[in-house]
């Protein structure tokens, strides 16, 4: 009799466990951004980046993201710079994880991803990986079993931002994570557009943004992407006649609008010629390549540098979940007498100690001093 009690509580624990294992044996569908309806069989534990560089976002989410990616593209060892090293003093292994492509679509190998046997493909929607155009990849990943979800923070980020990272929060089992940072992201979002809401009539400056990228020509974002964030902070966006999302815009045109906000955004890191911000990077060094940048002839007529109305920002906002703090940036630059006390290195901090595996330290938003 003295042992029956034992046994019931074992058999109890025994069928406490096997339910739990059934609830987390339970297959996991979800529809992605394009709205395509997948279905995997447990929550992944390895995955395959379309873009490297949405190792920043696994890392919101997962302690250690390196340790559940399969193989990725080398976008993010181009353009991440002194942010790439931080993460690989941090998580050593990143030097082993396999390549599926240098940067870009056209370099992926679709027999290399298949080798690799993951359990998820991880593609943004519309990016410099495969994307939801890329059919034959598609195509062929399905037929060797592997399920893929379209993610997007870069074609419309506002649309497809929180509906992205609960998909992330599903299909890695890290829905706790993901909720709480899309509570976060709501609450400050919902911020800023009530405040507009409240002032319909509220002049919208006009803003000319350079995308400067070294020695290569400065781009400039047109309708999506960056341009969104422009519009969304209650900017006119003078990018807006360009055809595409990004596009070179015709100095005579840029000085016949004369903009009242100029904002540089880079990625460049110390020693480079463009903007130098980001990672690790000092005050001092952000500062001096941003008064070079408005020296420049071809930017030096306008009103915006007459004014010193003139800000920079770290360019990988524009494909990141993290550009919540780059829409506070907007927005205090183009309406100051609304979101003057805004502090976009505040929404960083936050982030950093509440989700970043790795976090950010360094200059990320900068306004010229005079």
């Amino acid at each position: 009799m003295g042992k029956h009690p034992i046994t019931l509580k074992a058999a109890a624990l025994l069928v406490g466990v096997a339910c739990f294992l059934q609830l987390q044996a339970q297959p996991i569908t979800v529809t992605d951004v394009v709205g395509r309806e997948v279905t995997i069989p447990q929550p992944a534990k390895r995955v395959i980046l379309g873009e490297g560089r949405q190792l920043i976002t696994l890392s919101l989410l997962v302690p250690d993201p390196v340790a559940i990616t399969a193989g990725w593209t080398g976008d993010f060892a181009k353009s991440g710079g002194l942010l790439y090293e931080d993460y690989r003093k941090h998580f050593p292994a990143l030097d082993n994880i396999p390549l599926i492509g240098t940067s870009g679509k056209e370099t992926v190998s679709t027999e290399q991803i298949i080798s690799l046997k993951p359990d998820l493909a991880i593609f943004g929607a519309g990016s410099h990986g495969p994307d939801a155009k890329s059919a034959d990849i598609i195509r062929q990943l399905e037929a060797a079993g592997i399920p893929i979800v379209f993610i997007d923070f870069r074609l419309h980020p506002f649309k497809n931002t929180v509906p992205s990272m609960e998909l992330l929060g599903k299909v890695l089992g890290r829905e706790t994570q993901a909720n709480a940072f899309v509570e976060f992201y709501n609450r400050r979002m919902n911020h800023i557009q009530g405040t507009l809401a409240r002032h319909k009539d509220l002049k919208r400056p006009k803003v000319y943004m350079e995308m400067i990228r070294g020695a290569v020509p400065p781009g400039s974002p047109g309708k999506g992407n960056l341009g969104e964030y422009i519009e969304f902070v209650g900017g006119n966006n003078i990018g807006t006649i360009l055809p595409g999302e990004v596009g070179t815009l015709n100095m005579e045109y840029v000085i016949s609008e004369q903009p009242d906000v100029y904002i540089a955004t880079g990625i460049a890191t110390p020693g480079e010629e463009g903007l130098v911000i980001g990672q690790n990077v000092f005050t001092y060094q952000t500062q001096e390549s941003l008064a070079k940048l408005a020296t420049r002839p071809v930017v030096s007529p306008l009103s915006a540098i007459k004014e010193n109305r003139v800000y920079a920002m770290w360019h990988l906002f524009y494909d990141s979940p993290l550009n919540i703090a780059a829409v506070e940036a907007l927005a205090k630059w183009t309406h100051p007498e609304l979101f003057g006390k805004l502090k976009p290195h505040g929404v960083l901090k936050e982030i950093n100690e509440r989700f970043l595996a790795v976090p950010l330290k360094g200059v990320y938003f900068a306004e010229l001093k005079p």
